[in-house]
């Protein structure tokens, strides 16, 4: 293990910085320590990692799990990372968990920092657990008993106006971006509130791919959707990143939400990600979530992990 690893911590919800530490391939004493500190912050940051390319960005995640193909429907020429580019404002730009539309969601996310805007284009990322442990007890009680449909059905009416307007500029690359992304339909059932499979700690799982709540109308699955969400994002929930070249971003998939902030007009912004696989979430009482429509064994593996809580 690295004897000059350090972590500093940046909030008290969620969020650490790691310093001291060379990414690429990892020595297990090393990849535990940077596996804990995820653990314990949720997402955690590495600056000055100048010399990872898409290669030695592939052995860091090797170093900590097994990763995914790139995306269960996009494709990427055959490379093992997801390039994402975002021009005009485009991006990620609503809160989400990565892949919640699969039954086996990435267990985490690692993010490097390819090309960047002269302004903006941050990332906010969002504790999850620190959400459900806010709620008063009688929404943690609801929100336990609630199972919500997650599906990749490409949403036109969640476009924002600057996405919208590059949509009118540009409506060929929005229609082939959303045919591929809906290309396979996926749709799974998952608990409102999973168990952390290492930590033991509940989380709310929800963000922009959970459709609705299951036995209930638009109206009510829409209106207790906005109560456990808008928790989520409390800004003491939250931690924003300022990107800088050489950084690289991890983040705990089971118990974070992230949002990519829109805010570099027609600038262009790359960043490459690999996911690492995860298991299939666990309700409170141990169901697990169950696929409705989609196979998702192409895209990733089932990873079951040792709890560290019994």
């Amino acid at each position: 293990m690295s004897s000059d690893l350090r972590v500093v911590k940046l909030g008290e919800n969620i969020g650490a910085r790691v310093d001291g530490v060379r990414l690429g391939k990892l020595d297990a004493g090393t990849a535990a320590a940077v596996n804990q500190a995820l653990l314990t912050h949720k997402v955690i940051f590495f600056r000055g990692q100048h010399h990872l390319d898409d290669d030695s960005h592939y052995a860091f995640a090797e170093s900590l799990g097994v990763p995914t193909t790139p995306h269960p429907t996009l494709k990427f020429e055959g490379s093992k990372v997801m390039r994402l580019e975002a021009v005009g404002g485009s991006g990620a730009n609503q809160w989400h968990t990565d892949v919640t539309f699969v039954d086996r969601p990435p267990k985490a996310s690692i993010l490097r920092a390819v090309e960047l805007p002269s302004y903006g284009g941050t990332t906010t990322w969002a504790s999850t657990v620190a959400a459900f442990q806010q709620l008063p007890q009688p929404l943690q009680e609801l929100a336990e008993n609630l199972w919500a449909v997650h599906n990749n059905t490409f949403d036109y009416a969640q476009i924002d106006p600057v996405k919208l307007a590059a949509a009118q500029a540009n409506p060929e690359a929005m229609l082939k971006y959303a045919a591929e992304f809906q290309s396979t339909h996926f749709e799974t059932l998952h608990p409102v509130v999973r168990v952390h499979p290492e930590t033991g700690e509940k989380a709310l799982l929800l963000g922009s791919f959970a459709k609705s709540i299951v036995g209930l109308n638009g109206a009510e699955s829409q209106a207790l959707y906005r109560i456990f969400q808008d928790r989520i994002t409390w800004l003491e929930n939250t931690i924003r990143w300022n990107w800088e070249l050489g950084d690289v971003a991890m983040w705990d998939n089971r118990a974070t939400q992230h949002y990519a902030v829109s805010d570099f007009g027609d600038q262009p912004r790359r960043v490459h990600r690999i996911t690492l696989a995860g298991d299939v979430p666990v309700s409170v009482r141990g169901e697990r979530s169950q696929a409705i429509q989609g196979d998702a064994s192409d895209y990733s593996v089932i990873d079951d992990p040792k709890p560290l809580v019994a």
